[in-house]
């Protein structure tokens, strides 16, 4: 069992400490903020809080610690907790800059800690099935992928909160919902090599606007499109286009809520199956299997090279948005730095 502290009692913090409460694998057992504020929410869960760092980092019962904080603050504390040699998980994004990336990387491998990143996408039914026709060539040579994920539960979010700030959240939905995207792209595509994007304030004053859509190239020659919406109601879809198949899944609510995933394949013979994945617990799979890697050393979905990755893209995309141009990203063979001994990824872990 795996005893963590969680810092940030936002609206993602409460969603993983409800969600973890009953867990075998990973207990949250403190949690830390900036203020008393959410003192009743703690000891309603029987969790104390404490607004000291030092009151976590020096507690030699707690093994790991949940970032559920402001972005811009991320590089700065996973070091901060892998230096006290106590386990991270971040929530995305893992940082704003490749640079900042390469940092935490390099921190946690130099302390012998794991790094967990809170991408819980990768764990839905749905996308385990399309990473599957991918990898075992049922779609044919991959041509194209198209993605959206957008919604409204964070459109009432005032201009002076974090998540609203172009410092914390640039480019429109990237950070709260694009960079999930992105991740799946990496996973199921490999490298991308280049990023045209654009941001467009529609609906709402927020200075990091309220629309981001971004046109991609992978290293292998296929394109892709994205799309975060952050004043529309719920869409979260994907669809993946082969030579021999295309494949779509389509969400009917967000990963935080119990709802199913229609799941569609088209092949070019004209026949289609169309399947229904129950909703699964995301969250609580993603953070269940960093405590098991940590625990049993047992390998862990999201590697290093791909953590830094897709900052790399997510870098690439805010300055694509800055200046109206195709951006390559830095990123596009981080793979294969990773293997030949990339230096921020020199120490061993």
């Amino acid at each position: 069992m795996i005893r963590a502290a969680i810092a940030g009692l936002g609206w993602w913090g409460k969603h993983m400490i409800r969600r973890m409460a009953d867990s075998g694998e990973l207990r949250i057992v403190a949690a830390i903020d900036t203020s008393e504020a959410q003192a009743a929410f703690a000891a309603e869960h029987g969790i104390p809080l404490t607004t000291s760092w030092d009151d976590v980092l020096n507690d030699p019962s707690i093994d790991a610690v949940i970032l559920c904080t402001p972005h811009s603050l991320h590089t700065a504390q996973v070091a901060q907790v892998a230096r006290a040699g106590k386990h991270v998980f971040c929530e995305k994004p893992l940082a704003l800059t490749r640079a900042d990336a390469e940092r935490s990387v390099a921190a946690c491998r130099a302390a012998g800690v794991k790094l967990g990143i809170g991408h819980e996408r990768r764990y839905e039914l749905a996308m385990l099935e399309i990473k599957r026709l991918v990898q075992s060539g049922a779609l044919g040579t991959i041509l194209h992928v198209e993605a959206n994920f957008s919604h409204d539960k964070l459109a009432s979010v005032p201009k002076t909160d974090w998540r609203a700030s172009p410092v914390d959240a640039p480019a429109a939905g990237m950070t709260a919902m694009g960079i999930h995207l992105t991740d799946g792209f990496l996973e199921l595509f490999g490298p991308i090599s280049e990023v045209y994007a654009a941001t467009a304030t529609r609906a709402s004053d927020r200075p990091n606007g309220d629309v981001v859509s971004v046109h991609a190239r992978f290293a292998s020659g296929a394109t892709g499109y994205l799309n975060a919406i952050l004043v529309t109601p719920l869409y979260i879809g994907i669809t993946v286009f082969g030579t021999d198949a295309w494949v779509e899944a389509r969400n009917q609510t967000h990963p935080d809520t119990p709802g199913p995933t229609v799941l569609i394949v088209q092949h070019k013979d004209g026949t289609r199956d169309v399947r229904e994945y129950e909703w699964t617990d995301t969250v609580r799979a993603n953070l269940e299997a960093f405590a098991r890697s940590v625990e049993t050393g047992a390998p862990y979905v999201f590697t290093d090279a791909q953590k830094i990755g897709n900052i790399a893209v997510l870098e690439a995309i805010c300055r694509s948005v800055a200046t109206n141009m195709p951006v390559p990203v830095e990123a596009a063979s981080v793979e294969a730095a990773a293997e030949a001994g990339h230096p921020a990824l020199k120490a061993s872990a």
